[in-house]
């Protein structure tokens, strides 16, 4: 599932955006496995992710079949934040703008609207993910900063740091291009 000539880009118009519901957990979790890049978790978390958290996540289709998305939710203790779980494209859809799309659309869900900060953990290994989320500070003209988070001794297993990016305050305005 590779995209072999990148010479046509895809048009977003042709994409759909909206909020997950609890029939796209499935599809998210299928979404997460093809990626082959992202932390494949159980069907049944996508499912109550989908389920329960519809609101702050967010699918993207184009012609009828799910293509991108963004698992999100608000922490408890953060009300004004809006923390990104997982972001995903298939990767024939990748290196036309639309990690950085889903993000955006993902910020004007009404759910997310009245967040000021955006968070997420990315791997050290990660450099993608990295430019991602550095870009979308860039496009809203905003701090992007890099705290400790996760360490590797808190993990079960084998696994880099996840240093916490946050951006903002995130101001509602048209981003630059």
């Amino acid at each position: 599932m590779t995209d072999t000539d990148r010479s046509t880009p895809h048009t977003h118009s042709s994409i759909r955006f909206r909020a997950a519901t609890p029939d796209d957990g499935a599809a998210i979790w299928r979404l997460v496995q093809a990626t082959g890049t992202l932390e494949l978790n159980s069907a049944y978390f996508y499912l109550l992710f989908a389920t329960d958290f519809g609101d702050t996540c967010l699918v993207a289709e184009r012609d009828g079949r799910m293509v991108g998305a963004v698992v999100g939710y608000h922490p408890p203790r953060h009300p004004d934040t809006a923390f990104v779980w997982q972001v995903g494209v298939l990767p024939e859809m990748r290196g036309h703008g639309l990690g950085l799309r889903l993000l955006q659309e993902w910020l004007e869900l009404p759910a997310n609207r009245s967040c000021r900060w955006v968070t997420a953990t990315v791997a050290d290994d990660n450099p993608a993910s990295q430019a991602l989320f550095r870009r979308l500070a860039r496009e809203h003209g905003t701090a992007c900063e890099e705290l400790p988070h996760f360490r590797p001794g808190q993990f079960p297993h084998d696994h880099p740091a996840e240093p916490l990016f946050r951006i903002g305050p995130v101001e509602r305005r048209t981003p630059r291009s």
